[in-house]
């Protein structure tokens, strides 16, 4: 039997497959990104071979590569990262507020579909309320 953290280990996981495919749009280009929902002025930029589209993807993903890294930290498969109860407090909580501040985020993005809000919504909720069974789980020894 595992002493590692199964939901922490999951929202690893994750973590790491959603970092995955921000990195991919950098090498996928406009397809991957329109593929994965972003708006038609990234989509276009990407397209036009501008550097910021892809910055914002190996940024996003070097930000969730590390939420990863402190989920795996926070399930005890590897060492005790620095800050490891307030990362993982503040992971989790920017997950869960990202799921319900959608209505917030909207306008700052119009040319993202409802279909993005809603499935992106919904996947952070997941990876919230699973980071959030995790840190409950391992309070006490983090």
């Amino acid at each position: 039997m595992s002493t590692y953290n199964s939901p922490l280990l999951l929202g690893a996981a994750l973590s790491l497959i959603a970092a995955a495919l921000h990195f991919s749009c950098i090498f996928w280009g406009a397809d991957g990104f329109r593929f994965l929902g972003a708006g038609e002025p990234i989509v276009s930029m990407s397209a036009a071979g501008h550097w910021y589209p892809p910055v914002v993807a190996f940024a996003i993903g070097a930000v969730l590569t590390t939420w990863a890294l402190y989920a795996f930290s926070g399930a005890g498969v590897i060492r005790p990262l620095p800050l490891l109860r307030a990362a993982l407090i503040g992971i989790t909580a920017i997950y869960l507020l990202r799921a319900v501040a959608f209505p917030l985020l909207k306008p700052a993005f119009p040319d993202n579909s409802p279909t993005f809000w809603f499935v992106t919504s919904a996947i952070c909720l997941v990876f919230g309320l699973t980071h959030l069974l995790g840190l409950l789980q391992v309070w006490k020894r983090i």
